[in-house]
């Protein structure tokens, strides 16, 4: 089936002025749904509100050129207005951007670093911060209402290449670098870099939480896959089964699967806790040989991301093709065109895909579902029980199966 078109957000089409260029590396939603931001290419990053956004799209049909006029967003004006009502932001980050995160704060997650009583920004509950990953291996933090430069984190040697904010409110900050290494910083002690996660061979390209902010996925070069413990700041394990570079990684909503996609042109689903493979999806027929899996260069997946239900999947290759997976089939329930695409992920609600290409963002609907109680059900499960608990349950074989998602 194809996947029904929402919308569309264009880069402008001026010429190359070292500010906007035509790669769109990175797309995020913030967590409370208020706000979208993507890379337009070179050094600019613009901000929107979501729900103008599609109140735009309905409006004004599927095109909406975030320049034109006739869609034109509201700016803040510079006088202030109000604090936490959103509106549009173009921020000028001074190089290229690769990453970008969305991070908001709980007030009772304090800061690990307990011998420090002042600190000059207190964030709280109503705070909405947006990290930037550049090119010279600086991470800046944004005020995302405001548009206003926080915090300039400097320690990175390479490119910053993905960032990922701990779900749990606490402002914990994941960076992964071309510099082989993951940097973990605490925005709450003032930006301040806690731990240097070491291990990957060559470069670390995607980094990803679980919901419960315990566990932290790394993808990389020479077929890194690896899990740490965020407790003890320690590998876990590495998990083997990919035939090339692994470029993007994310947790399912209940935290029992993890989805990683690769150059070798497959998507995996693993049981993190057990280093197991559960499904694989493909997008060559046959699928390569390993010792050719790094030739098919026209249908390297680029990107990977879970839906909200839990059932789904989105990849993204350079075949020019969006693909929507379920987790219990082997081919595709949807399908859209897509040149270029590079980045992909699902709104807060989990009802739009954004993809970026060109500098551009395109939407999709997400296959729409009624979840089974046994499913739902399931993710409620999974959410507190790691697979080792679950396999000493005293309830029947094939519900253990199932509540492993080996069924």
């Amino acid at each position: 089936a194809r996947s029904r078109t929402v919308g569309e957000l264009l880069a402008p089409t001026s010429p190359f002025d070292k500010k906007c260029g035509r790669e769109n590396w990175t797309v995020a939603f913030a967590p409370d749904g208020s706000y979208l931001a993507w890379s337009q290419g070179h050094r600019i990053v613009k901000l929107v509100p979501w729900a103008q956004c599609l109140n735009n799209f309905l409006l004004h049909g599927t095109k909406n050129g975030a320049n034109a006029a006739g869609t034109r967003l509201p700016r803040q004006s510079s006088e202030g207005g109000q604090k936490n009502k959103p509106c549009e932001h173009v921020i000028d980050c001074g190089d290229i951007v690769w990453s970008l995160a969305f991070g908001s704060s709980v007030p009772e997650k304090q800061s690990r670093c307990v011998n420090i009583e002042w600190h000059r920004f207190k964030f709280g509950q109503d705070q909405l911060l947006l990290a930037t990953g550049l090119n010279n291996g600086r991470i800046k933090i944004w005020d995302a209402y405001t548009g206003k430069l926080l915090l300039n984190l400097m320690d990175h040697t390479e490119v910053v290449r993905d960032l990922t904010f701990a779900p749990d409110g606490s402002l914990i900050l994941v960076s992964a670098s071309r510099d082989k290494t993951l940097r973990v910083w605490d925005l709450k002690d003032d930006g301040n870099m806690m731990k240097v996660l070491r291990g990957h061979p060559n470069w670390v390209y995607g980094c990803a939480f679980s919901p419960d902010s315990s566990i932290l996925c790394s993808v990389g070069a020479s077929k890194a896959v690896f899990l740490w413990d965020m407790d003890k700041y320690s590998m876990l394990r590495k998990l083997e089964g990919h035939h090339n570079d692994v470029v993007a990684c994310e947790f399912s909503p209940d935290g029992a699967l993890l989805a990683t996609a690769s150059y070798d042109t497959r998507v995996y689903v693993w049981d993190p806790h057990i280093g197991v493979i559960l499904r694989e999806f493909g997008h060559l027929f046959p699928p390569p040989t390993p010792i050719f899996a790094g030739g098919a260069n026209d249908r390297w997946v680029r990107s990977v991301c879970f839906s909200h239900d839990g059932l789904h999947v989105a990849s993204l290759a350079d075949d020019k093709m969006v693909r929507f997976w379920r987790i219990d089939e082997e081919y595709p329930v949807q399908v859209a065109p897509l040149n270029n695409g590079l980045c992909c992920t699902f709104s807060t609600d989990g009802s739009v895909l954004a993809a970026g290409q060109d500098g551009s963002v395109y939407f999709w609907a997400t296959p729409s579902q009624v979840s089974s109680l046994q499913h739902l059900c399931r993710m409620a499960i999974r959410r507190v029980m790691p697979t080792s608990q679950v396999k000493n349950l005293p309830i029947p074989g094939k519900v253990v199966e199932f509540l492993c998602y080996q069924i």
